[in-house]
């Protein structure tokens, strides 16, 4: 086992992507902060034990075993230096897992998102054990927290659909998540040199969340959940709570910003946990469903390379999918047109131009539907804009992007 890796992974997704790699050297003991090394060691429960008061402090692991480390408190002190390499050299040598969060806190400034699951007794009478399924159904709930918090950075929505989906995804690509034996604890690591948006919406809107349910079970309204809206509550958010809690006995989420980057404007410097139980999960699922019913049409006026047409007979109109190049934040939309809106989008299709097309997204489907379309023209293209076009359509194509009505 190589005890100079944190061990952590990228958090999957549905294509992989790079993120960064913990260096085996470790951190640089000249470039870290003593005071970001202690708040770290007590953030993953190390205890300090006494040291010269001002100068060092003796820190021991969780449950005292383990060697324990002396830190300074400032570089003021003349072997700074030399006890950081020490500690740190230390730190790499230990196989507490505590030990590699430290490291990675360290070489990699992140704010730390943490998963607890309270599962029922396994089948073996080992409380906290999880079957392979239980275990996944806790990343993948969390993956979809954090998606939630990307797309409320994005723009407010009670429901996105496909809307800044292909955004927020690349905006958890640096995220890194560390192992979860048992299948009952998850923690995240969201680095701040990335931007540390996703993860105070996913802050602000998990404690409207919570104070929205609290407001529905009280009273019976549903109200709160509007105006959490703007706190970045969302059908999504909505839903990747539901997939937390199902199963369980109810669930935990807490945050720490990282040490070397301060406290987000407008956060708390300790954000207290927040809770979701089993008894929540009927105001959700109402909650969910509000969203998807209020959300509203938006109309766009969009341009798009037409990528599939189907009709029914030789004449007449019919439907056609194009993938979006500017107007609106989704990849592909499907239309239906008459029969002289669909003979110029052909048109514009074999001579491998873009057509412009005016319309409404309709939640139906995801956003994916363009009703009461109109206007629809050829975009004109010089040769090498158009071949440039042809070539990121053949290596942008993903089958899995094909709605299931589309065959």
């Amino acid at each position: 086992m190589n005890l100079h890796s944190p061990h952590l992974e990228p958090l999957p997704s549905p294509s992989p992507s790079p993120s960064p790699q913990y260096t085996p050297g470790g951190p640089d003991p000249a470039q870290v902060d003593p005071q970001v090394l202690g708040a770290l060691l007590h953030r993953h429960g190390w205890l300090r034990r006494g040291g010269a008061a001002g100068r060092y402090g003796r820190w021991t692991p969780p449950g005292r075993s383990g060697t324990s480390l002396l830190v300074p408190e400032s570089r003021a002190f003349p072997d700074c230096a030399d006890l950081l390499d020490e500690a740190l050299t230390a730190l790499a040598h230990s196989g507490l897992p505590s030990a590699r969060e430290v490291l990675l806190g360290l070489s990699v400034p992140s704010d730390e998102i943490r998963w607890e699951r309270e599962i029922p007794e396994g089948p073996y009478g080992y409380r906290g054990e999880a079957s392979w399924p239980v275990q996944e159904q806790l990343r993948s709930a969390a993956r979809r927290l954090l998606l939630a918090g990307a797309l409320a950075d994005r723009a407010r929505a009670g429901y996105y659909g496909a809307r800044h989906q292909a955004q927020a995804e690349r905006t958890l690509d640096g995220v890194l998540v560390g192992p979860a034996p048992g299948g009952r604890r998850l923690s995240a690591y969201v680095p701040v040199d990335g931007g540390r948006g996703p993860v105070t919406r996913l802050h602000h809107a998990l404690h409207a969340a919570r104070e929205a349910v609290d407001y529905q079970r009280a009273t019976g309204g549903m109200e709160a959940f509007d105006a959490a809206v703007a706190a970045g509550v969302s059908r999504e958010l909505a839903e990747a709570l539901i997939a937390l809690v199902r199963g369980s006995e109810g669930a935990r989420i807490a945050l720490a910003w990282a040490p070397a980057a301060g406290v987000p404007a407008g956060c708390a410097a300790r954000p207290e946990p927040v809770e979701f139980s089993p008894g929540d999960l009927p105001v959700l699922r109402e909650a969910a469903a509000r969203y998807t019913r209020a959300e509203p049409a938006v109309p766009v006026r969009l341009a798009g390379a037409v990528v599939r047409m189907r009709r029914k007979a030789a004449g007449g109109g019919g439907t056609v999918r194009l993938r979006v190049l500017a107007g609106a934040e989704v990849p592909y939309v499907r239309a239906a047109l008459d029969e002289e809106a669909y003979r110029i989008a052909g048109h514009a299709h074999l001579v491998g131009l873009p057509v412009r097309v005016t319309g409404r997204l309709q939640r139906r489907g995801g956003f994916r539907r363009l009703s009461d379309a109109t206007e629809v023209t050829p975009v004109p293209m010089d040769e090498v804009e158009r071949d440039r076009l042809m070539k990121s359509l053949d290596a942008a194509f993903d089958p899995e992007d094909v709605l299931p009505s589309d065959d």
